[in-house]
């Protein structure tokens, strides 16, 4: 009885994440890449990228209903070593009562200096986004990744999902290299997710 509970739960509070998302889709469709949360599969491929022993804190930027942020507290982040920034202030208020101890931070993550504020000068093992990059202009999303790439060490990653089937951000255009990192098919819509990296020998912006 107590598994069918639990179970019933579980239901429960999938069904009120795919419904405040699919709001926060209605009300910020820009803001919003998709209609449903992304999946568990999809969360947990993105959080492999981070190196829970070097350290350092790790940054995410779009959590919405919060399955990633999810995903990077089981690989190992203590909640206190994790900042997340949303833009959206349903989606804030719901990690805030969703996690304890997380950084949730609400602001623009096109704009890190003035939302991070005293913390802009913080080093992040990596950064997982589920900003959805697609809805913006092509220099406004490299200018996005180069910024990125400045708050990690040369050679970390930054994690990036999108549903089209190209890089959301082009090679060759800036000081990043673009890797991609896998296809999960077990996600609605299918998902592409993509890595920059700045090289070890390149130069910090």
């Amino acid at each position: 009885m107590a598994r069918g509970n639990g179970l019933r739960k579980a239901f429960a509070e999938k069904f009120d994440d795919e419904l405040r998302f699919f709001k926060g889709w209605i009300d910020k469709p820009k803001a919003v890449g998709s209609i449903i949360p992304t999946s568990s599969i999809t969360a947990r491929r993105m959080a492999s990228v981070i190196d829970p022993g070097s350290g350092l804190p790790v940054l995410e930027l779009g959590p919405g209903t919060g399955v990633i942020t999810k995903a990077i507290l089981a690989r190992g982040v203590k909640p206190q070593d994790l900042y997340t920034v949303e833009y959206s202030e349903d989606f804030v208020r719901h990690l805030r009562r969703q996690f304890d101890g997380i950084n949730v931070i609400h602001g623009d993550a096109f704009n890190l200096d003035a939302t991070l504020g005293d913390k802009r000068g913080m080093i992040f093992d990596s950064v997982i986004s589920g900003v959805p990059l697609l809805n913006f202009p092509v220099a406004q999303r490299i200018r996005y990744i180069e910024d990125l790439l400045g708050r990690i060490p040369a050679g970390r990653p930054v994690v990036q999902l999108t549903y089209g089937p190209l890089s959301p951000v082009p090679a060759g255009k800036g000081d990043y290299t673009v890797e991609h990192f896998d296809f999960v098919l077990r996600n609605i819509p299918p998902t592409q997710l993509w890595i920059y990296r700045r090289a070890v020998s390149g130069r910090r912006h």
